[in-house]
């Protein structure tokens, strides 16, 4: 009798947990782990691979399609480096197959770290329960599991338009542009997004035709208009057709293709091409986890939290793509790790959610922080712009890419840097010097002073500012 108490209550403690994270992406796994270091006994649940969409099926598998994209523009203008000229040629597959391995690598390492970390990984599809518990259904059979703090990261999903219903085979979300088993010769792309113009890109540089449709007057909304017309142009160097101002009412996949019906300021047209890449966004997964059983407020497809992630349900809390900050992975981690050491009760600031970078990664790269000028403007301060062409930069010119420029803007009052914007090679690899300096609160005079190595692409900030204040030396 006693044997079976003991038993009973072991398996009643592994059932119960200080944390429970349902999600592995860069939210839930970052979240795990640091709960993990403060000495919170942590489960996670992830019903498909650890890593979540960024590591498996986002971030990091497009990087490394857009690096073999590099690499073959690269070969193809050898001569330009004064070398021999090459033939270059590829097998579409095995593009794919090492973007694949290269994800199926980082999720493994992600399984290694829950080992490192004494995470229980739970595999299984997680429902949200009323008392501070979960239910995870896998295979047929249904789990209880209970927390002190259940934390909420289950991602996003590609969005779709009634429009643009994906079929997976004509019309495709990112997924199937990660895995086609062959090569369009033609694509549409809905959407010039970072994920829109990515796909763009590697597809337009292995050989597809490509043409993007954006609903907005410039591509890569978000991002300040001299970048956004400056990728313009880049892209229609490279061979991209770009429509601005136009929408895809209807898709018609009969027969071979798929025709689009585009509607434009000068009328419809028709665009005929092998598949359609549907890229206008994402959806939150929060269908179906128990958010209204439990009574968790949402709003407008996302879960509704206090700066510290807290739900409308104590002991419950969101972080992440599926609440109303920016979707990206390094904000998701960022919230995970705020969420867990405010439980611990240590001392936390608040993200400041106007000093988030943000990166696309097609050639020229584009990366950004803080106000655009516009937005500057609008806001009424008084400002001062600097840009710098890496046509001006010895490394630049070095590299062989010149292509793109530097940005900044400072409020001329205090000298306050208000916004940085760059597009160029490298420069996803460069922002982080104008976040760290808007946190510190650096002043554009001290960037001046600020000793910048030569010769690198990272010069480029410093006659930028240097720009704005009307002291620059190199152009």
């Amino acid at each position: 009798m006693c044997e079976k108490i003991r038993k009973f209550a072991k398996i009643f403690t592994e059932m119960n947990y200080d944390i429970i994270v349902i999600g592995s992406g860069p939210g839930g796994y970052v979240t795990a782990i640091r709960a993990s270091q403060l000495g919170f006994k942590t489960a996670i649940v992830e019903r498909e691979n650890l890593g979540g969409i960024c590591l498996n099926w986002g971030c990091i598998p497009t990087k490394a399609l857009l690096k073999s994209a590099q690499v073959f523009k690269y070969i193809n203008h050898a001569e330009d480096f004064g070398l021999n000229k090459v033939e270059a040629s590829f097998e579409f597959p095995n593009v794919v197959a090492r973007s694949r391995g290269v994800a199926n690598k980082m999720s493994k390492g992600i399984e290694f770290l829950m080992k490192k970390n004494k995470i229980d990984v739970i595999l299984g599809n997680a429902k949200v329960q009323k008392g501070k518990k979960i239910s995870v259904e896998k295979d047929g059979q249904t789990t209880e599991y209970s927390a002190n703090h259940i934390i909420i990261a289950t991602g996003a999903r590609s969005r779709e338009l009634p429009n643009l219903p994906q079929d997976g085979v004509k019309v495709i979300g990112y997924r199937q542009a990660l895995t086609l088993p062959s090569q369009p010769k033609s694509m549409i792309v809905v959407g010039s997004g970072a994920i829109g113009v990515e796909f763009a890109y590697f597809y337009a540089t292995m050989g597809t035709k490509v043409t993007v449709v954006e609903f907005m007057p410039n591509i890569v909304p978000v991002e300040d208009e001299e970048v956004s017309k400056h990728l313009e142009k880049s892209l229609k160097k490279a061979g991209i057709d770009v429509m601005t101002n136009a929408s895809v009412e209807s898709l018609d996949t009969y027969g071979e293709g798929v025709k689009a019906n585009v509607k434009t300021a000068n009328g419809n047209v028709t665009l005929e091409a092998d598949i359609v890449l549907s890229a206008v966004g994402i959806a939150a997964n929060i269908e179906n986890i128990g958010l209204e059983e439990v009574g968790i407020q949402t709003d407008k497809g996302r879960v509704l939290v206090n700066e510290w992630y807290q739900t409308s349900v104590p002991g419950y809390y969101a972080i992440g793509d599926i609440i109303p900050t920016q979707a990206l992975a390094h904000v998701a981690s960022a919230e995970g790790i705020t969420c867990v050491e405010k439980i611990k009760g240590m001392h936390v600031e608040t993200i400041d959610y106007g000093n988030i970078p943000g990166c696309t990664y097609c050639l020229p790269e584009i990366a950004s922080v803080g106000l655009t000028e516009k937005q500057a403007k609008e806001k009424g301060y008084e400002i001062k712009v600097g840009k710098f062409p890496f046509s001006a930069s010895g490394k630049a010119t070095a590299n062989g890419d010149t292509d793109g420029f530097v940005k900044v803007i400072f409020d001329a009052k205090y000298g306050e840097w208000l916004g940085c914007h760059m597009i160029g090679v490298g420069v996803t690899e460069m922002i982080a010097e104008a976040v760290a300096a808007r946190k510190l609160e650096t002043t554009g005079h001290e960037i001046l002073k600020t000793v910048h190595p030569h010769p690198t692409l990272s010069e480029a900030v410093m006659e930028a500012v240097a720009a704005a204040y009307g002291e620059v030396i190199h152009i």
